[in-house]
């Protein structure tokens, strides 16, 4: 068996002597990981964790659902109807769970924890570089929804305790949406990111299972005993063009994108072995796409090609059951901001601080004026964004090719070089089908950011 050995000198990398605290600045906040000992570190072990199997499948699928299943029926619409929809999503699975499997096997091969420390190991300097840009953009799109769910639900809510239709005239200056979105982030959101730890993660993780269960379990029973005033448009059986299809993807790979969080739970188990992994990311990709799929399938069923893009904003105002839904997933969203913050956040600090060339224990202290001044830039940039774009599927349109990057690009890269640095003179077969299929993971990823993100920017947002 081909001995792998990757990013044993950390020279050849160009990474600087505070990679191990990098580490624990940029590694996923949902997950507590042992850190590393200088015997450890030294041999090349990694440490045990203490997640249990079962407690990794839930963190992985907690980490995979959230606000994104609110646009599932919408891209069901997209993608021409539910045939196309599920063959879409099952045919997607393989690759994602594929992808999963190969960050912990570099992970193994690196001696790495993180998502970006993993790439920055095994792919170069470079793409180290050009993943965490990805990482600090595709978190501060995802913070720009977050806002744009929390205006959507509160204009409904909103409508119903003020006992008049969204978008009447007249309306009193504060039920205006852009000063109701402006006033809850100014005091929920902002003062929960300047914080440098965030030790309520628990309870937002807590509050998102909640919400994303209650939310689908709503829109199933609403299908099956649908309120009068509900009517369903046209419901579309097959796709306008394959172009359509492709279209659908940015929201299956927004939904599904669990990656970027998914090595530190690896190594968070309490046996990180790739087999055992397989089987866990396994298991919890098929009651993801169990979520997804009762969404979007009766979601769509229910509205047809008239769903929002918010599927929650085609419900009446005055549905109860709906409103505790969107309360749910306010909370939800009040909470997950800062922690998705928080992670580009650590990204563009270990940037910064790679790029002065400044060690992270020789600059604390200027890092609580950084970390406010950093706050503050990012609290209020997502802010006027999300004034400004009242449609989440704009957005999700955008940052679902940053997702495809980190499903198919990455791992596909990763998978490349680590199987290049095995030191065999004769390769077998099984060699070239691995490297084939990093290349295709690559070839296909590319296409699917290139392809959504020349969508977004030419139809979506020009439009």
């Amino acid at each position: 068996m081909a001995q792998v050995s990757i990013n044993t000198e950390q020279g050849e990398w160009g990474l600087s002597t505070d990679a191990g605290e990098r580490a624990r600045l940029l590694q996923s906040p949902c997950v507590d990981t042992a850190p590393k000992s200088e015997g450890e570190a030294s041999s090349g072990d990694l440490g045990r964790g203490t997640t249990s199997t079962l407690g990794a499948v839930f963190i992985v699928v907690n980490a995979c659902l959230g606000a994104g299943l609110l646009n599932f029926p919408a891209a069901f619409s997209t993608a021409g109807g539910v045939a196309a929809g599920v063959a879409l999503q099952m045919a997607m699975l393989v690759f994602i769970i594929s992808g999963l499997v190969i960050l912990a096997y570099c992970s193994q091969a690196s001696n790495e924890r993180t998502y970006q420390e993993v790439v920055w190991a095994v792919c170069g300097k470079l793409t180290g570089v050009l993943c965490e840009v990805a990482i600090a953009t595709y978190t501060f799109g995802t913070c720009i929804a977050f806002l744009i769910i929390i205006g959507d639900q509160q204009d409904k809510i909103i409508a119903v305790m003020a006992k008049e239709p969204e978008g009447a005239g007249g309306s009193p200056w504060y039920t205006d949406r852009k000063f109701t979105i402006s006033l809850t982030a100014f005091l929920f959101i902002l003062p929960l990111s300047i914080p440098r730890e965030i030790g309520f993660q628990k309870y937002a993780s807590f509050l998102s299972v909640v919400g994303t269960w209650y939310v689908t379990a709503i829109i199933i029973i609403k299908y099956i005993w649908p309120d009068k005033e509900m009517t369903p448009g046209d419901i579309l059986t097959r796709p306008a063009s394959w172009i359509a299809v492709f279209n659908a993807m940015p929201t299956i790979c927004f939904g599904f994108q669990c990656h970027v969080s998914s090595v530190p739970v690896f190594n968070s188990m309490r046996r990180p072995e790739v087999r055992t992994w397989g089987g866990v990311v396994t298991a919890a990709m098929v009651i993801a796409l169990a979520v997804y799929m009762g969404t979007g399938i009766c979601g769509f069923l229910t509205f047809g090609a008239a769903v929002d893009p918010d599927v929650l904003l085609s419900y009446p105002s005055e549905d109860m059951a709906v409103a505790v839904a969107r309360a749910f997933i306010i909370l939800s969203v009040l909470t997950s901001y800062p922690i998705l913050h928080f992670c580009g956040r650590a990204v563009v600090e270990g940037l910064w601080l790679r790029y002065q060339g400044t060690p992270v224990e020789e600059d604390v202290g200027r890092e609580r004026r950084r970390r406010v001044l950093q706050t503050l830039v990012w609290f209020l940039l997502t802010l006027l964004l999300a004034l400004f774009i009242p449609d989440i599927g704009k957005v999700i349109s955008v940052i679902g090719g940053l997702a495809a990057c980190f499903i198919f690009v990455f791992p596909g890269l990763c998978l490349i070089q680590a199987k290049l640095s095995e030191m065999e003179e004769v390769k077998p077969v099984s060699w070239w089908a691995l490297v084939s299929y990093g290349v295709l993971l690559v070839t296909l990823g590319a296409f699917i950011f290139g392809q959504t993100t020349a969508n977004a920017i030419f139809v979506d947002l020009l439009a």
